[in-house]
């Protein structure tokens, strides 16, 4: 089992690159079975859940040639209609290649997806898409979904604004016969990016970047070459956890869009950040400090849909808190387990309250132990690891490949930052 050891106490100062968008790059992975033809992807993160993704791509029949941040897909043909079950429990978003799969040889065939375990995770949403679109079903130990008829387009409504379910009936419904169209879609920034992807493949949709998506279908879709956006939940990571060593850094390769919100629960926690065209900077010796609401009251930082605060961007927003002087109420409305991880900052000296499975309060600022630690998930490795970051004395964080399966080269980041960690296998 691979671990980080870190000796905390040393503030994060530098620049450090945005990395591709992990939650774009694999349902475009998945994207490119939709079409014979090879399709390039620029700024594409080496992490481990690209890896297994690509894995799928090659299982299949597919190839896959790298270079850097370059990877060429050519799925020309296929040699089976099946995901193993192994490749499954690797990576959720294998649950995106039955779309593709269905379009390309009218079946389709998974187990189970894996992924973090941070609660209750629907597919009610993917299952409905593609039943309203002509897809039959038999769901047991395995997926079993074949098309009796052609894909064809038809109006829905989805119960919620799932991501990956928004991504993958966006890829059956752009090759699905007529129109369709899709209200209460998801409208994050990496959803949009795989919309202008399908749309330079030859899809044809309308409406991105809003909740309501119109498609009108084509028969096949070609070949492109599309650079990934960047990551705006890794950003705001590693803005959280230098803001929370009093550190001061400038995170390139950024946009203005992607942090309204983000910044907004920053000025909550008293961190002052600068949005620029095409970087972010973080200035040291702030005194971060709750801003109360108004009246007086404690303020709640929520998530929510976009463009609501991130769920993913919770954790790492919790470990700040917990270095900001002041109380502050963190809802987490979607997962039911994401909390679970402050325990752990509890452990370390952290004064929280854990009031049920999706609130706690923070009470600030806390001065943190180094202790061991394990990751639980991407995003609550993370947080851990900024965790040990503030912490006096040296610490050690199991489990780095689960954080690795969402963050490029973290070790080598942190690094370029100032920071005293190594990676031991």
């Amino acid at each position: 089992m691979s671990i980080f050891e870190i000796e905390g106490g040393v503030p994060l100062r530098g620049t450090v690159r945005a990395s591709g968008n992990k939650n774009a790059i694999l349902p475009m992975i998945a994207a490119c079975i939709l079409t014979d033809q090879e399709v390039v992807l620029d700024n594409v993160p080496d992490i481990i859940d690209v890896r297994h993704m690509l894995e799928v791509i090659t299982d299949l029949g597919g190839t896959v040639e790298r270079s850097g941040e370059r990877v060429s897909i050519h799925v020309a043909k296929l040699n089976k209609s099946e995901i193993g079950r192994e490749l499954c429990n690797k990576v959720r978003t294998s649950i995106l290649c039955v779309a593709p799969l269905l379009h390309r040889t009218g079946k389709a065939k998974l187990f189970p997806p894996g992924g973090d375990v941070i609660g209750r995770r629907r597919l009610d949403t993917h299952f409905y898409g593609l039943q309203k679109l002509g897809a039959s079903m038999t769901l047991g130990d395995s997926y079993d979904l074949s098309l009796p008829h052609p894909l064809t387009g038809a109006e829905l409504f989805f119960d919620e604004p799932s991501v990956t379910g928004t991504e993958h009936i966006l890829m059956a419904a752009v090759v699905s016969a007529g129109h369709t169209l899709i209200r209460n879609a998801a409208s994050e920034p990496h959803v949009q990016d795989l919309a202008h992807m399908l749309n330079a493949m030859g899809a044809r949709i309308t409406g991105i970047g809003t909740n309501q998506l119109s498609i009108e279908g084509v028969s096949s879709l070609g070949g492109t070459t599309h650079r990934v956006c960047h990551d705006h939940i890794e950003a705001a990571s590693y803005l959280a956890l230098a803001a929370a060593t009093g550190g001061e850094i400038r995170v390139e390769g950024t946009d203005l869009h992607s942090y309204w919100m983000c910044h907004r629960v920053f000025a909550t926690l008293g961190v002052k950040i600068e949005l620029y065209k095409d970087h972010i900077f973080l200035s040291g010796d702030q005194e971060m400090r709750v801003t109360p609401d108004y009246d007086g009251s404690m303020p709640v930082i929520d998530d929510g849909p976009w463009p609501q605060f991130a769920s993913d961007q919770m954790s790492c927003m919790i470990t700040l808190a917990t270095q900001v002087e002041g109380n502050v109420l963190f809802f987490e409305k979607m997962f039911e387990s994401r909390l679970y991880f402050v325990d752990r900052l509890i452990a370390m000296g952290a004064r929280a309250v854990v009031c049920d499975p999706h609130r706690v309060v923070i009470s600030g600022r806390s001065k943190l132990r180094a202790t061991t630690l394990s990751s639980p998930d991407i995003r609550a490795g993370m947080a851990l690891l900024g965790a040990a970051l503030c912490a006096s004395g040296k610490s050690t964080v199991q489990n780095a490949n689960m954080i690795e399966r969402g963050y490029e080269r973290i070790e080598e980041k942190l690094l370029g930052l100032g920071a005293r960690i190594t990676r031991r296998a």
